[in-house]
């Protein structure tokens, strides 16, 4: 293949209506990054990164993923006996046949925007880039690389006994981009698990609280979330991959059960339902009261190949789209929340594209008079944040809700390098618009679409978050 000429200034622009609404009003706004999975510590640490296979294939389970569909040794996509040059060659090995994937396009586009480099990336030319893309990095640092492509503000995913004491390292750097925590509340799930025990001792450590009953847990809590919000926090998470349920429950039945997880007896599903219905409506009680914005990731089943998980570990890349349903405790949970008037703003992710439907439209079942957009149906996440992805959920958001108020794009990146995925969305963003102009289906008035694409790619988010207080 020759070089990447279709990454031109008007990629993926498919009319001169797209090519003026991307150029003159979206190309050149800041982005805000409000969920991604980026090491506050190489921030904090400030030093270039050591070469682009750390930047570029660590823990990029996108990547890894396309590496062994292509048939690559697991040797050079985790393994620690091979070289990072080695692993980089299989992954230039692996691009070409990425075609029609987004990796395709992702990598190209980054290889432009960070490095100049118009090259297809491929074994004839893997040795000229992997030089000139390192020779550059020496002298980046990741805050430099944020600076680059304009990122104002970051959240990082961080468990709740995190010290926080990197994004207090980076509060007092002079660096553009803004660093702040988010309140990531899995671990506190999993009273089923035995690893319960042993994070309740972390739990309790991080907070000064010791933890011998549930008002002990829920002051060790109370305590993290302060020290979050303290250290910039506004948002929170939940990720993990299960059929959830919202249950009856009373508060002496809840402290019954934790007083059996506490002596190590073997909890029952309806109890573990049960704490859990608790958890969830205690936390979007806290969040409420702290003016958070609340984030739910739904849909995944995860660690899928066990034999894969033994040998790399978890987060190894076998992950995958599940079909558990989500209506009925995403109507519970969010309705028992505004009966009493303490439901947060809210951002829901699914990750099974059969469901967009069902997101969209229980979203605007809560949507609220005090803050337009109150209730968000977020960007394509994971497996569905690419082209197709990224307008299923932009037609349907239009179909189901208001696109105007829409937030727009965040990576869900544990990659420096990850940030033209915002010009990516922008782009498609653009030019659908542009598509419904060629159809005459909406006004051809430059400014006011260009208004509202503007409003989608950054000024939502700056009106949305709490992030300046």
């Amino acid at each position: 293949m020759n070089s990447t000429t279709f990454i031109n200034d008007n990629f993926l622009l498919q009319s001169e209506v797209a090519v003026k609404l991307y150029h003159q009003y979206a190309k050149d706004l800041p982005i805000i990054d409000y969920h991604n999975h980026l090491s506050p510590q190489l921030i904090a640490e400030d030093k270039p990164i050591e070469n682009i296979t750390a930047a570029w294939l660590n823990g990029d389970h996108y990547k890894w993923r396309g590496m062994r569909a292509n048939g690559i040794e697991e040797a050079f996509i985790t393994g620690d006996k091979t070289t990072q040059k080695e692993k980089f060659l299989k992954w230039a090995e692996t691009v070409p046949h990425t075609l029609r994937n987004p990796l395709f396009h992702w990598t190209h586009l980054e290889l432009k925007r960070y490095f100049d480099i118009d090259e297809i990336l491929q074994p004839s030319t893997a040795e000229t880039i992997y030089k000139k893309a390192n020779a550059i990095l020496v002298h980046k640092t990741p805050a430099d690389l944020l600076e680059q492509m304009k990122v104002e503000v970051i959240c990082t995913t961080d468990d709740p006994t995190d010290s926080l004491e990197y994004h207090q390292v980076i509060s007092e750097m002079n660096i553009y981009t803004k660093v702040l925590p988010t309140f990531r509340s899995d671990e506190l799930f999993f009273i089923g698990e035995t690893k319960f025990l042993g994070y309740l001792k972390k739990l309790a450590a991080s907070s000064g609280v010791q933890i011998n009953s549930l008002s002990d847990f829920i002051k060790s809590i109370d305590n993290r979330i302060a020290h979050f919000h303290e250290n910039g926090c506004r948002v929170s998470d939940f990720g993990i991959g299960a059929t959830l349920s919202i249950v009856d429950f009373t508060e002496e039945e809840i402290a019954q059960i934790f007083d059996k997880k506490l002596k190590e007896e073997t909890l029952s599903v309806l109890e573990i339902e049960k704490y859990r219905s608790f958890l969830f409506l205690y936390l979007g009680r806290k969040y409420h009261e702290y003016n958070w914005v609340q984030q739910y990731h739904l849909g995944p089943i995860r660690n899928n190949n066990s034999r894969l998980v033994e040998q790399v570990g978890l987060d190894a890349g076998c992950d995958s789209i599940s079909d558990f349903p989500m209506a009925e405790f995403m109507s519970k949970l969010f309705n028992e929340l505004e009966s009493t008037g303490q439901l947060a703003k809210t951002i829901t992710y699914n990750l099974n594209p059969s469901q967009n439907e069902v997101f969209a439209t229980m979203m605007g079942n809560f949507q609220n008079a005090d803050i337009p957009g109150k209730m968000q149906w977020g960007s394509g996440w994971w497996f569905l944040d690419q082209k197709d992805g990224m307008e299923k959920q932009l037609n349907t958001l239009s179909n189901m809700g208001l696109l105007s108020r829409f937030v727009g794009m965040l990576t869900d990146s544990r990659s420096f390098l990850s940030f033209p995925r915002h010009e990516y969305f922008r782009r498609i963003l653009c030019n659908l618009i542009a598509e419904d102009v060629k159809k005459g289906l909406v006004p051809n008035d430059i400014e006011f679409l260009g208004k509202m694409i503007q409003n989608i790619c950054y000024y939502n988010a700056v009106n949305y978050f709490n992030f300046k207080n």
